[in-house]
């Protein structure tokens, strides 16, 4: 038997950055944009809680051999 399972969750993730003080609140933006889309935060992010939105299993009929 072969079943599908779907799972939809929400995965927050956490990561501490060091950035400048005295900054203006579009400037830190800024930064923090710019480290997520280079991809330089990726390795600070840590899973930090996993809530599944729903989960669903559905049975696949395979269909029988003949012999």
């Amino acid at each position: 038997m072969k079943i599908v399972v779907q799972v939809v969750e929400k995965v927050y993730q956490e990561a501490h950055l060091d950035i400048p003080d005295g900054l203006t609140e579009a400037a830190i933006r800024q930064i923090i944009t710019d480290r997520y889309n280079s991809g330089e935060i990726t390795p600070d992010l840590n899973i930090f809680q996993v809530k599944f939105e729903s989960i669903s299993a559905t049975i696949v009929q395979q269909p029988q051999e003949v012999t």
